[in-house]
């Protein structure tokens, strides 16, 4: 378990989940480390807990930037408890309408400059024998839908590496968790996050493009509170078995148990199949 004042080093706090966490830790007593592109968007939560907040600029797809801000934190503080790696955007666009130049920028935001935080972080983690990485993915990042190809793919790495981090760092005395949350009522789908592919073809009206309405219409609709989704992952950060795959909001359960139904009654279908393209004896 972490110590009642451990140190939460948190990318995105601007806004969405990255703001709620940060509060809600601080709320909790936790001192914070809160990042964001800007360092004004997060001077508030310094102003506020003087004592507790290191307020940082960060670009998380800036290598420079993330060397300085682990050493700044480190320096603040004594060490990092926890990471969590929470900045991203959503791209929106049917597969062959993504743009490379956009679609390599979301990878680099959601994929892998948590990968480099990561690398960054573990050396002290792994010398103390003691840390918890939180990445947040996504149920798109379990489940898939038309129009949002590219980052339901960027979320499956995230908890890909989320998985096997927790193989093999859990004997090291490191907890990784990967949050899937649902909808939640943040400005992630808003038109100030979401970015969309400039090429919309009229052949995916009906997929992709029914994809991209219901995103602009369900905002600020959804069924998430940002806030008990921030308690929900403090509660398991906190727990004494930390989960390695956490859901959050009761969509993101319903939407994943209903493809869990279908991979199975689909490879159940198949079985006879699968089995039969093994090496038979003779």
């Amino acid at each position: 378990m972490i110590a009642a004042d451990a140190v939460w080093f948190i990318t995105g706090c601007s806004k969405g989940f990255g703001r709620s966490l940060a509060e809600q830790a601080l709320s909790a007593g936790y001192r914070v480390v809160a990042t964001a592109r800007r360092a004004e968007d997060v001077e508030d939560l310094a102003s506020r807990y003087p004592d507790r907040v290191l307020t940082l600029a960060l670009d998380v797809t800036n290598a420079v930037q993330i060397d300085a801000a682990v050493a700044s934190a480190t320096e603040r503080f004594g060490a990092i408890d926890v990471l969590v790696n929470n900045a991203g955007y959503i791209y929106l666009g049917a597969i062959e309408e993504g743009e490379e130049e956009d679609v390599r920028a979301l990878f680099e935001t959601n994929l892998f400059a948590p990968v480099a935080l990561i690398k960054a972080v573990l050396p002290t983690m792994r010398a103390r024998r003691k840390g918890h990485i939180v990445n947040i993915s996504s149920i798109g990042g379990l489940i898939t839908f038309p129009g949002s190809g590219y980052y339901n793919m960027v979320k499956a790495g995230v908890e890909a590496l989320s998985d096997v981090l927790a193989k093999e760092v859990g004997p090291l005395g490191i907890n990784v968790t990967v949050v899937a949350p649902g909808a939640f009522r943040t400005d992630f789908r808003g038109p100030s996050s979401v970015r969309m592919a400039a090429t919309q073809m009229e052949d995916y009206a009906e997929t992709a493009g029914k994809v991209r309405t219901a995103t602009a219409t369900g905002h600020g609709k959804q069924a998430g509170d940002p806030d008990l989704g921030a308690k929900a992952i403090i509660a398991a950060v906190k727990a004494e078995k930390p989960p390695v795959h956490l859901l959050i909001g009761g969509d993101a359960l319903d939407l994943f148990r209903n493809k869990l139904d279908s991979m199975r009654e689909e490879t159940d279908a198949w079985e006879v199949l699968t089995r039969n393209t093994d090496f038979q004896a003779t």
